[in-house]
């Protein structure tokens, strides 16, 4: 902050010397404003990097989210973010019919960011955090494609899509039946839909 005040002191001895009084003020002005500026309580700190990572993203959806953070972004909730996830996402379609890789780079972040956005804010109010939306997607994976983790055999890609809603049918059955899939093992989903398989 010395290395500013010294610019503007000779910057102040230039004006008087060879600029109009008006000239003078208007600097003196910004000299204010910059000094108002540094002494400004309420920054936060986050660290410059060249490149970030998905924990950085998370961390810093967090960061904008808390207390210290941006207003704005501490008063959303699913309903009025709703939209913004439906435009990103449209975006995002956008710029693959377009082929253009930067673009799509661009958009896959926006969508990454609304999920995380929707994430925090219902690990803010006690209902879920971004672990347990990756759990529920890791196990859903898993479950259907037992043509890769188990001995289901599935030739071709048409029947990989085939197996994949077979799966997806016994799944609503297991909901249909008030079963809480994110609570099932795999093991338990196999014997679920062994036995759904005998009482046909």
């Amino acid at each position: 902050m010395s290395l500013i005040y010294v610019y503007f002191a000779n910057y102040f001895i230039f004006s008087l010397k060879f600029r109009t009084i008006s000239d003078f003020l208007c600097i003196l002005g910004s000299f204010f404003v910059i000094s108002a500026c540094g002494k400004r309580k309420n920054m936060v700190d986050f660290e410059s990097k060249l490149s970030y990572d998905v924990y950085d993203l998370k961390k810093l959806m967090g960061l904008l989210r808390s207390s210290e953070g941006c207003p704005w972004d501490r008063e959303q909730t699913h309903e009025s973010i709703r939209g913004n996830l439906l435009e990103e996402a449209f975006e995002a379609a956008e710029a693959i019919d377009s082929g253009n890789m930067d673009d799509l780079l661009e958009e896959l972040g926006d969508v990454l960011m609304q999920v995380l956005f929707h994430a925090d804010i219902a690990d803010s109010a006690g209902y879920f955090s971004l672990d347990d939306v990756a759990d529920v997607a890791c196990k859903k994976l898993l479950r259907r494609h037992p043509h890769v983790f188990k001995d289901v055999i599935a030739k071709d890609g048409k029947e990989s899509l085939l197996v994949w809603k077979d799966v997806k049918h016994a799944e609503k059955m297991a909901k249909s039946q008030g079963k809480n899939l994110s609570d099932m093992s795999l093991e338990d989903f196999e014997d679920f839909c062994r036995k759904e398989k005998l009482g046909k």
